[in-house]
């Protein structure tokens, strides 16, 4: 027994002492008003209200009565709060709220599903797939990434018109261009799913090929089962796309009844000389926005996985 007590006083000891050298510098010997760590946080709150800041002054708006969104200088706080904008928005006779949302919640939904399963295909070729300039095609397709919509859309246009002349589909005046481009994968969406493909061990996949499985068998059982998170941020990211595309709809859309919400919210602008009702405008903002913010909190924990694990974080 005395020979044991001074080991256990000793590990004791040590114990501590590795305890002690593994706090943070930042906890020890430093409180929140002092050193780096003040200014470390304070540029980052400061970078944060700069996002918060328009995001604020837009519900601030739409809590506004028509004259009180006029006056100067503003009012960041409304007393009392005008509720009433978001019955008025819902019921405004040149903005269908639920028509619009119904139209991007269907063009959503169609080009989540297509470039998810075909971004997919062409990420585990990339990925798992050995063939003779491999390499060379993964950078030629990198470099479409830098090419922006405006500069294909007028020959996407011709495109689109020249199919409906030949062709027994329509196209234009329809939303078939709004999400059929999808089905045939992004390059973003692509080099996103590869890098997290590489992360997978290539002898699960050798194991299943040596007991019959074919690469598609492989890509279906194996791999897609084992890329949730990345799947799951590929579609989320297709979403917000399409959620917020303001371009596409303006270019291929001809009907109102086909109008999706972000061109929606144009209706609500003045035109021929009509004042804007700015607290409307704010209020019919707010509701296409807050799908997106609930939507975000619901998958975070997911989205930041996906980002995560994929080698672009």
């Amino acid at each position: 027994m005395k020979e044991i007590e001074p080991r256990r006083h000793g590990d004791t000891e040590a114990r501590s002492a590795t305890k002690r050298a593994s706090v943070s510098p930042c906890l020890r010997g430093k409180s929140f008003f002092s050193g780096s760590w003040f200014g470390t946080h304070t540029a980052l709150l400061l970078i944060c209200a700069g996002f918060v800041i328009p995001f604020a002054w837009m519900i601030s708006t739409s809590l506004k009565t028509s004259p009180e969104s006029m006056i100067f200088p503003p009012k960041l706080v409304p007393i009392p709060a005008n509720w009433q904008t978001y019955t008025d928005v819902w019921h405004h006779p040149r903005f269908d709220f639920p028509l619009y949302a119904r139209n991007t919640l269907v063009i959503a939904a169609l080009a989540v599903t297509g470039t998810t399963i075909s971004s997919a295909l062409v990420a585990y070729g990339f990925a798992k797939v050995r063939f003779r300039g491999r390499g060379v095609l993964f950078g030629l397709m990198l470099s479409t990434m830098m090419i922006p919509f405006p500069v294909t859309m007028v020959s996407l246009f011709a495109l689109y018109r020249w199919l409906d002349v030949h062709t027994p589909i329509q196209f234009l005046g329809t939303n078939k261009p709004l999400w059929l481009p999808a089905c045939f994968g992004t390059a973003f969406n692509i080099f996103l799913l590869r890098q997290f493909f590489m992360t997978i061990p290539d002898e699960l996949s050798e194991a299943a090929r040596l007991d019959g499985c074919s690469d598609f068998g492989i890509f279906w059982r194996i791999i897609l089962p084992l890329s949730k998170p990345a799947l799951s941020c590929v579609a989320l990211f297709t979403f917000m796309g399409v959620w917020n595309d303001f371009i596409g709809p303006s270019v291929y859309l001809q009907n109102p009844d086909q109008y999706t919400l972000a061109l929606g919210l144009q209706q609500l602008q003045g035109f021929r000389g009509a004042v804007t009702d700015w607290n409307l405008l704010m209020g019919a903002a707010t509701l296409v926005i807050a799908p997106l913010i609930v939507l975000f909190f619901l998958t975070q924990r997911t989205f930041i996985q996906g980002i995560a694990t994929t080698g672009i974080k």
